[in-house]
């Protein structure tokens, strides 16, 4: 993983529209009827299509270079594992002269987000478990895809889980440091940083045996319900890679996660390293600064726990 600022391409959202419209007759043949912008982040744009003919889908758009392709080949990739529904990749587009970004569409998961969802909040206790366990072994399912090396799924090629991410720590703390340096990142962040990196060894001495796939961003925010708010399907992979399965837990006590007992109904399905905590806590940190860097957009309210979590784990060494 490229750990460096990212500069987004200019895209506004009446854009995104008429652009959606160009790509659906294009790569389908088909006029698009109704268009309608559903959001982003800091490099996607989607926009939902309801075709002339009654097909559904929704056209992503990639305001960063290079990651159209690497999306699609994910997507298509966990669609072959996973239990739970993920989206089918109909086409891919490279930005040209009509179209000046990368778009893909996929067809469209019913429902919508579980984050967004709010009556999510309000079912029983046993109905939250009930989604944990069906998360958690569409997830394990996930997981059982192995592979020879470690590293991205396009192109795996390190020995051990550490040669792949220790590099990438490494330098997520370094620029982390310049950051701070400039009076652009906050002491309490750094100073949980340098306390995890001492500790490193520590955290991860145990070797990592296997090289899973992993779904990279699974939190609530990507996990679709639809009617009675039961699961449709996982979107929006990021940064998938043959890792640690434990690489794929951190997010699940992000947002309202931990509300529905993800992270605690994986572990006790299928057991955990024997400092799981203090990984899970260093990789969240690590991933949100990286985001930072990525973005130069600091979210305070998912950024404070993270740091509160990793001085809270790192007392327990």
């Amino acid at each position: 993983m490229k750990v460096e600022r990212i500069e987004a391409l200019p895209l506004t959202k009446e854009q995104t529209l008429g652009y959606a419209r160009i790509a659906v007759r294009e790569k389908l043949g088909k006029p698009a009827g109704n268009v309608r912008y559903m959001g982003g982040g800091s490099f996607g744009r989607a926009v939902s299509v309801q075709c002339t003919d009654g097909q559904s889908l929704v056209v992503k758009f990639l305001r960063a270079k290079d990651m159209m392709e690497k999306e699609a080949h994910d997507l298509k990739l966990l669609a072959k594992y996973s239990t739970v529904r993920v989206p089918d990749v109909l086409f891919t587009r490279r930005g040209d002269e009509k179209i000046p970004v990368d778009c893909y569409g996929m067809e469209r998961i019913e429902g919508k987000s579980s984050l967004f969802a709010l009556g999510m909040l309000l079912i029983g206790k046993k109905r939250r478990k009930e989604f944990a366990d069906q998360v958690t072994t569409a997830l394990h399912a996930i997981h059982s895809c192995k592979n020879d090396k470690f590293g991205d799924t396009m192109n795996a090629d390190c020995d051990g889980w550490l040669d792949y991410y220790r590099p990438f720590a490494a330098e997520v703390l370094r620029q982390a440091e310049a950051y701070f340096a400039a009076g652009k990142l906050e002491e309490k962040i750094i100073l949980a940083m340098r306390a995890a990196w001492e500790k490193f060894d520590v955290i991860f001495s145990e070797e990592v045996k296997e090289a899973c796939l992993i779904h990279g961003d699974l939190n609530v925010g990507n996990i679709m319900v639809g009617k009675g708010y039961r699961i449709t399907g996982f979107i929006d992979p990021l940064n998938s890679a043959y890792a640690d399965r434990e690489y794929d837990l951190f997010q699940f006590d992000n947002l309202t996660g931990k509300r529905f007992f993800l992270r605690e109904t994986y572990l006790k399905k299928y057991g955990a390293s024997r400092y799981c905590m203090q990984k899970l806590a260093f990789y969240g940190l690590w991933n949100e600064v990286y985001c930072y860097i990525k973005s130069g957009v600091l979210i305070n309210f998912i950024m404070n726990p993270l740091v509160k979590n990793m001085n809270e784990r790192l007392k327990e060494l």
